[in-house]
């Protein structure tokens, strides 16, 4: 309206912005197309189509922590909201259980391990095993290995593999399966020098982060594709364990990934 005044008005710019209660300023400014918002818009796209389950959350922890930009949170979520990316929220229905034992919290690399074990089928609906093992400090992905079968042979021979380029644990936290309660695998923990802790039975809290890691295998990859072979989701799963450890920021590390981490630690 101020524009109005000195335009068909003829009125001078300090009449009409003391009549409109406006600075000089506020008349003078033109506002301005930002670039950047649709380079915003961009990531945020192949953000979510690269990863269906990411919630802006983890969206911009990707972008902050790990790409490096600096833009506001509330920036990226306004284009985030326009671009009607939420993600819908389940409600939650919460069981009272009795209360776990306090779980332990490492502070240091190789002071704990967690292991633990996955199903799927493959796409001609042939039954496979995961066996996925990770570091409890910084959540690292140590492995996983995929077959029909991986009795305790196979576990040892995995755990063997891991520790040649890691180092040796203090202690593996498990459930009281079959695979980890028999003698080869006893046997082995001893020679090693390696404590085996077993949970409670019942009580899955007790392993909470290799569960926690395992709920992030299913939902960021295993349940989005159909895998004819077990070469081919071997080599998906060394590749998707490169991105976990190195590009996924982690919300129990307080949005850093497991590698920065570890650099931090060092």
């Amino acid at each position: 309206m101020a524009q109005w005044a000195v335009a068909q008005r003829s009125a001078t710019i300090n009449l009409a912005c003391r009549a409109f209660g406006i600075s000089r300023t506020c008349y003078r400014y033109k506002a301005k197309l930002d670039a950047e918002n649709s380079v915003i818009a961009d990531w945020l796209v192949r953000l979510t189509n690269n990863q269906r389950n990411w919630g802006f959350g983890l969206c911009f922890l990707y972008l902050r922590n790990v790409k490096d930009f600096k833009w506001n949170h509330k920036r990226v979520y306004r284009i985030y909201r326009e671009l009607e990316l939420n993600l819908r929220i389940k409600p939650r229905h919460r069981l009272v259980r009795e209360k776990p034992l306090p779980l332990a919290v490492p502070t240091a690399i190789n002071q704990s391990w967690s292991m633990d074990f996955m199903h799927d089928q493959l796409a001609d609906g042939r039954s496979i095993r995961l066996f996925n093992v990770i570091d409890d400090f910084n959540r690292e992905g140590l492995g996983i290995e995929v077959d029909f079968s991986l009795p305790s042979e196979r576990v040892i021979r995995s755990l063997d593999r891991i520790i040649e380029w890691r180092g040796k644990p203090d202690a593996i936290r498990c459930d009281k399966g079959p695979e980890y309660i028999s003698a080869v695998t006893l046997a082995w923990a001893a020679r090693r020098g390696i404590r085996i802790d077993f949970i409670q039975p019942g009580q899955p809290q007790q392993n909470a982060y290799v569960e926690r890691y395992n709920r992030t295998v299913r939902y960021d990859w295993l349940a989005h594709h159909l895998f004819e072979t077990l070469d081919e989701i071997q080599d998906f799963a060394s590749r998707w364990l490169w991105t976990y450890n190195h590009d996924r920021p982690n919300m129990a590390l307080g949005g850093i990934t497991p590698k920065q981490k570890l650099a931090l630690a060092a």
